[in-house]
């Protein structure tokens, strides 16, 4: 499924117009996103928690040259899925 699929399926549920249905779900994307960014979690009852995670800076290799590069530690966005999720998959 991608977004116009998604924005589809809100403006049969709801009604209105398709606009107004892909505003609904761009707010709802913005929101999530918006708290990532600063710093907290999102926990959807029943479907999961997005959160952010620091990930540790480390030492790779290039694999072109094999010369060792630094990766410098950063922020990552991570989902973990409810338990219903995931039974509800199986």
């Amino acid at each position: 499924m991608n977004k116009a699929k998604l924005v589809e399926l809100v403006h049969e549920k709801i009604g209105g117009t398709k606009k107004s249905a892909e505003e609904l779900v761009d707010m709802i994307f913005d929101s999530i996103a918006g708290e990532l960014k600063r710093g907290n979690d999102v926990s959807l009852s029943g479907f999961g928690i997005f959160a952010v995670k620091t990930r540790a800076a480390r030492e790779a290799r290039n694999p072109r040259t094999g010369a060792t590069v630094h990766v410098p530690s950063m922020k990552v966005p991570k989902f973990r899925p409810a338990k219903a999720l995931k039974e509800l998959v199986r």
